[in-house]
């Protein structure tokens, strides 16, 4: 990756001292948790159609010809029901559309009116697996995306413990509860559809997170075997900084494709992009600032016998 001008910005190696600023930053993130906990009941989340409940429907073309996507979805999307959601199967003429039901209109009305505005905007159109998802099994559907989240979130926690010591495995959870509280505060903000879509997003964030946590966690448990004398925040800096560069080339090689697949992928993956972008640097900051400073605040067992250890200035960044 030598040739790409663009890696020589990135400092080889850095000398920042991180946890000093842990307890501003600390606090910043309790108040950003509890703000975002705060914004899910209110104003409270979007929820999509897998969520709140709707109809599903599947659209093939008479004669066989390939059926626009946005062009049905323009089509429905000027009769104010809500969010709606449209998605290719199979082939190129044929598509599932979801979309809300309106409280107090009737279920025939309302399908009978979709139909005839996508007939009219594209044409002879065969409609086929009518559908109504109501409220119970959509209840159903929030239970179980939340389940999975949480079943995620202790599956991680389980494996750190037995991967590490027991407090590697709380400041990774922390890190992790701290990034998904913060990825839903961000919903909320930006007003995104809260759908199955997003609860992929979430999980993708959890995993991501984990993973630059435990780059972290192996280079911290590296450092104090070799430098049994060193003070902890110092180990802790030092294994931040060296793994910084890789973090930041990972990071921002993610957060490329996830920009071209929000401005190309339509309004369907434009939130699961969004999510994921922000979970992707969320979770990079908790690895920093949430997780690893737990490991101070807890303590690890250093060894019976020190070692020498070459001592090592933290100052400011600098290239060698």
């Amino acid at each position: 990756m030598s040739w790409w001008p663009l890696i020589k910005i990135i400092p080889i190696k850095t000398n920042l001292q991180f946890v000093r600023f842990a307890k501003f930053f600390g606090v910043l993130s309790a108040v950003l948790c509890i703000a975002s906990i705060a914004s899910v009941f209110y104003p409270g989340m979007n929820m999509g159609i897998d969520f709140r409940g709707g109809a599903a429907m599947e659209l093939t073309t008479s004669d066989g010809r390939a059926l626009d996507l946005e062009q049905v979805r323009g089509a429905v999307e000027g009769l104010s029901i809500g969010d709606v959601g449209v998605q290719g199967i199979d082939n190129d003429s044929s598509a599932i559309l979801r979309f809300q039901i309106p409280e107090g209109e009737a279920q025939s009305a309302v399908v009978e009116r979709v139909q005839s505005a996508i007939t009219q905007e594209v044409g002879t159109v065969i409609y086929s697996g009518v559908s109504i998802v109501g409220s119970k099994v959509s209840g159903e559907l929030f239970a179980s995306g939340l389940l999975a989240l949480g079943a995620a979130i202790v599956l991680m926690f389980a494996y750190i413990w037995f991967r590490f010591e027991p407090q590697f495995g709380f400041g990774a959870v922390a890190g992790l509860v701290h990034d998904v509280i913060l990825v839903f505060g961000l919903i909320v903000l930006m007003r995104l559809e809260f759908n199955l879509n997003m609860v992929a997003a979430i999980l993708t964030v959890i995993g991501y997170s984990m993973n630059d946590t435990v780059v972290v966690f192996d280079r911290l448990r590296e450092n104090l075997r070799k430098y049994k004398t060193m003070p902890l925040r110092d180990v802790i800096d030092l294994s931040i900084n060296e793994t910084l560069s890789r973090t930041i080339i990972t990071g921002v090689t993610a957060i490329m494709v996830l920009a071209a697949l929000a401005v190309f992928g339509g309004v369907a993956l434009f939130g699961f992009s969004i999510a994921l972008m922000a979970g992707i640097i969320i979770g990079t900051y908790s690895s920093v600032y949430v997780a690893a400073p737990i490991i101070l605040l807890w303590g690890v067992k250093r060894g019976e016998f020190a070692e020498d250890a070459k001592p090592i200035k933290l100052g400011m960044a600098s290239r060698p």
